[in-house]
């Protein structure tokens, strides 16, 4: 039943618009243009040459005009290699360019200026033709650029950047139900996301203040341009995270030529736009709408994880940019999402115990908004790149439960309030950013962030056969956190580079201060080879849930026991080594280790550690906490990757790692998210079809996770209070089964003569393993139960753009 609605969804949707345009098809072509500029300065280059080598060994050329613009007319569609070369400067090549009929390639080089005097300039192609190269140089360990076009590409990534992270060496993922991004076995509550130079908050639908990640991302992988992935050790710009970064960039919409999008998948129908307010001024724009589809998806019978409970979300994504007359650039972006669900455990098949995320026991009803808007200005000035931001970002979560009351029947006779909650907060915050070339060998990166917070916190447990309630936060305050960094990068040589610098936070809450030293050595062995170390110290403030949990004395007082923690610091260790065996194939390894310390822990001895938050996306309530307890991480990571060439790629990535922590009990144990390996295979062939240039291709991922820490259920105390109650003396003592998925994906890309089409198939958990989870105590049955993740579920896709 599943499979025949997505294949008649999928039908419809593709006969529809092949026959609005049998009529269009022809050979057809495409503009590459964009800019050449400097990679610290970022002024324009003049004279730069770019070479088109195309699938058909034709050769298409230019050179950058006055303002360091190129443009090449009339490309064939397809794939294609672009090779840019400056005198005095080290040549870049960028492989596997897709230019398609339906949208026109925009494309801005950053070129390294040669360390070495012209007549001993020696040009190190393997190395820059590296595909992982980030947007930020200083980031040498542990950082790779996020490729927009794998999140279409790979299989089960439905257009979801944290989905796709997934796939990296050092991130788990292994819970179908969410994103949340695990690095190194860090709790995702360490991650740092930033937008457009802001730090933002949790950018997914369905994100909860207390984590970092959620069902559905509110970022639109059509909106977004190449961003970087750091997961240790990184560069003093970030600040307030012990795991990752992800800082990611919106793209610029096409100031010369007006472009539409239509698409229909798992993530929801959406409608794009982008193009030039006027050709003269070169300001343009571009916004993404999207509407969840998982509601059509329900009335058709695809079951797609969540039983009776249906969610429901939308979201939109924008960037304006205003280039001034004097060579500066205005940009206006902004992303925003509404979601909401409710978890109806008044409907659940109670045979069949098919409410996967709440309960049967409960009706919860949840809601969540989030907003992010910001402006910034940046121009280049003889040899230094400044950039203003400034921004607000607000979140609003609000949910409450009822406890139901059965009869013998198993009917639900009554119900009664069991938990309601309402946060909100509002950030308003300022960014600059400087970067200043003094020479070949020597630049400077310097600036600081100021994130002015306002929150509105309210949660409370109700007890109804009591007749009593536990209010855990009532609060409304505001604190601001100073951040301020400065790096230096000096070049020995060409093959030896250094990276020093410090990041400075300063938090008023509780007026902490936090120096952090980072410095990062790469030495370039040969053409294909590198080897780099890195070092960081890392503060992160706790949550402000966390601060603001309030403790009830004997005699009715409340205290806030929590306000006064310090900092969580980590310590960050790692070297690298990277080979590239040849054009298109790249070996990394890389091993590390990181310490925990000043870590959360209640005061009387216990298993509790902060460093498990995130692991059930719920408040954490526990009072009276000391910074006291400690963790650390070791391991190594493996990537091979072939980069697409002559029709195919592949990526298999693993990590073998040890997580431990200790409580206020001083006892060793692992962490919440210590399965101790994942592997993941990716690979993917495309066919050229016909003259017309059409195209079919089919993508493979296979993952396989070590199995999930648990906690035992204590089955005496969860009888006696029909509750589940866990045995935290022995907390992740026990292990799940290792979790297995293969994912398949079929697509289809023709080409017409202005316009292009996309239709793509998703076959999910292929083999429709059962992976756990989660384990419950069920009062009704009396019994340990076990609910399972997604089953096999296919995906239709359709994309159009003209």
């Amino acid at each position: 039943m599943r499979i025949h609605a997505s294949l008649r969804l999928l039908t419809s949707m593709v006969m529809l618009l092949t026959c609005a345009l049998s009529e269009l098809a022809a050979q057809s072509t495409q503009t590459i243009r964009g800019k050449v500029v400097d990679g610290v300065s970022n002024t324009a280059l003049i004279g730069v040459s770019l070479l088109i080598v195309s699938s058909d060994d034709k050769v298409y050329g230019s050179t950058t005009d006055s303002e360091g613009r190129f443009r090449i007319d009339n490309v064939p569609v397809g794939r294609h290699t672009i090779r840019v070369t400056y005198i005095g400067y080290e040549e870049q090549t960028i492989a596997n360019v897709i230019v398609t009929a339906g949208k026109e390639v925009v494309l801005t080089f950053s070129l390294t200026e040669s360390v070495n005097q012209l007549n001993e300039v020696v040009i190190m192609d393997n190395v820059k033709n590296d595909k992982t190269a980030t947007n930020n140089d200083i980031a040498v360990v542990s950082a790779r650029s996020f490729n927009v076009d794998d999140t279409k590409r790979y299989a089960g990534a439905i257009g979801d950047p944290s989905r796709m992270a997934a796939n990296f060496a050092g991130v788990v993922g292994g819970n179908d139900s969410r994103n949340d991004i695990v690095v190194r076995g860090n709790s995702p509550t360490g991650m740092l996301w930033q937008l457009e130079g802001l730090n933002i908050p949790n950018p997914n639908h369905f994100g909860a203040l207390v984590s970092t990640g959620g069902p559905v991302s509110i970022l639109n992988n059509n909106n977004l341009d190449k961003s970087d992935f750091m997961t240790s050790a990184f560069p003093s710009q970030y600040g307030n995270a012990t795991a990752g970064v992800f800082d990611l960039r919106l793209r610029d919409g096409n100031n010369e030529k007006r472009e539409l999008l239509g698409q229909v998948g798992f993530n929801g129908f959406e409608f794009g736009a982008e193009g030039p307010f006027s050709k003269k001024s070169g300001a343009s724009y571009i916004a993404n709408y999207r509407y969840s589809t998982l509601g059509l998806f329900q009335t058709l019978g695809i079951e797609f994880g969540t039983g009776s409970n249906t969610p429901s979300y939308q979201d939109l994504n924008f960037k304006v940019s205003l280039p001034t007359s004097n060579g500066g650039k205005w940009t206006i972006f902004g992303i925003g999402g509404m979601s909401s669900v409710d978890l109806l455990g008044s409907e659940a098949d109670l045979d069949k115990n098919d409410n996967l995320y709440g309960t049967e026991n409960r009706d919860s009803y949840t809601q969540y908004r989030t907003g992010v808007a910001g402006v910034s200005y940046e121009k280049s000035i003889a040899n230094t790149y400044l950039r203003f931001t400034a921004g607000a970002s607000a979140t609003s979560e609000s949910f409450d439960s009822d406890s139901l009351v059965r009869n013998n029947e198993s009917e639900v006779i009554a119900r009664h309030l069991r938990a309601e909650g309402d946060m909100n907060t509002q950030k308003y915050s300022f960014n600059f950013y400087t970067r200043t070339k003094f020479n070949a060998r020597n630049s400077v990166t310097s600036g600081f962030y100021i994130d002015a917070t306002q929150f509105d916190l309210f949660n409370r447990d109700v007890y109804a056969n009591l007749n009593s309630d536990t209010v855990r936060l009532d609060v409304k305050d505001e604190a601001t956190r100073y951040q301020f960094f400065s790096s230096w990068k000096h070049r020995f040589s060409q093959q030896l580079v250094l990276n020093a610098g410090a990041h400075v936070q300063y938090y008023s809450l509780n007026e902490q201060w936090a120096l952090e030293p980072r410095v990062s050595l790469q030495y370039i062995i040969n053409t294909n080879q590198s080897l780099s170390v890195g070092y960081g110290i890392h503060n992160q403030a706790q949550n402000i849930t966390t601060s603001f949990i309030q403790t009830k004395t004997s005699t009715g007082e409340l205290l806030l026991t929590n306000k006064n923690l310090d900092f969580t610091t980590s310590q960050h260790y790692v070297l690298t080594y990277d080979w590239n065996i040849s054009e298109n194939l790249r070996l990394k390894a890389e091993g590390y280790y990181q310490t925990l310390s000043n870590v959360p822990v209640e005061r009387e001895r216990s298993s509790f550690s902060a460093l498990n938050t995130g692991v059930s996306f719920a408040i954490e309530d526990e009072d009276s906490l000391v910074n006291k307890g400690s963790g650390r991480n070791y391991g190594i990571e493996l990537t091979l990757e072939r980069f697409f060439s002559k029709g195919y790629y592949f990526l298999i990535t693993t990590s073998l790692f040890d997580s431990k922590y200790k409580g206020s009990d001083g006892i060793s144990r692992n962490t919440a998210f210590n399965t101790q390996y994942v592997l993941n295979a990716l690979a993917g062939k495309e066919w050229r079809i016909g003259k017309a240039r059409n195209f079919f291709s089919v993508n493979l991922k296979l993952t396989t996770i070590g199995g999930k820490r648990l906690t035992p259920i204590d089955i005496a105390n969860s009888q006696l209070y029909g509750r589940t109650i866990y045995k935290e003396s022995e907390a992740f003592s026990e292990r799940q089964d290792p979790y297995f998925r293969a994912d398949l994906r079929f697509s289809y890309r023709k080409e017409y003569k202005r316009s292009t089409l996309e239709v793509a198939l998703d076959l999910q958990n292929l083999t429709n393993n059962e992976n756990i989870f989660m384990q419950s105590y069920n009062a009704r049955t009396n019994s340990v139960v076990t609910q399972y993740q997604q089953s096999f579920f296919p995906v239709p896709y359709v994309r159009f753009t003209f």
